[in-house]
């Protein structure tokens, strides 16, 4: 029983240092009146979208059609594909309806957008 318990706690300290990582690049996030933290990011894949419109998985900058086969592979190993979107605060609104329509030809049924709460 102790060993199952050590490799438990091991399994979530090292997933927790890689979902950390996910979010590591620097988004200045949006502020809203009804912001809410999400209960549960664990299955959740972590997209950034900066200022210039560039997307990032973790810390790798990937383009348009890269981020279209990222999305449809995770798909194929984990359904339902879930999406946590940093988008920052100055990403044109174009450019996030672009990333939402790449996110649903993928067959993402989840996405959820990072804010602060005013």
């Amino acid at each position: 029983m102790i060993d199952m318990t050590f490799l438990l706690l091991i399994f979530f300290m090292v997933t927790t240092k890689i979902t950390n990582e996910q979010v590591k690049k620097d988004i200045a996030l949006p502020t809203a009146i009804s912001a809410k933290q999400a209960e549960d990011l664990s299955n959740r894949d972590v997209i950034n979208l900066d200022d210039t419109g560039a997307l990032w998985v973790a810390n790798r900058q990937v383009s348009d059609e890269e981020m279209k086969t990222y999305l449809a592979s995770r798909f194929k190993v984990n359904p339902p594909l879930k999406i946590y979107l940093r988008a920052d605060k100055s990403t044109p609104a174009k450019r996030i309806r672009q990333f939402m329509k790449l996110a649903s030809e993928a067959g993402a049924v989840d996405v959820i957008f990072g804010s602060y709460q005013r």
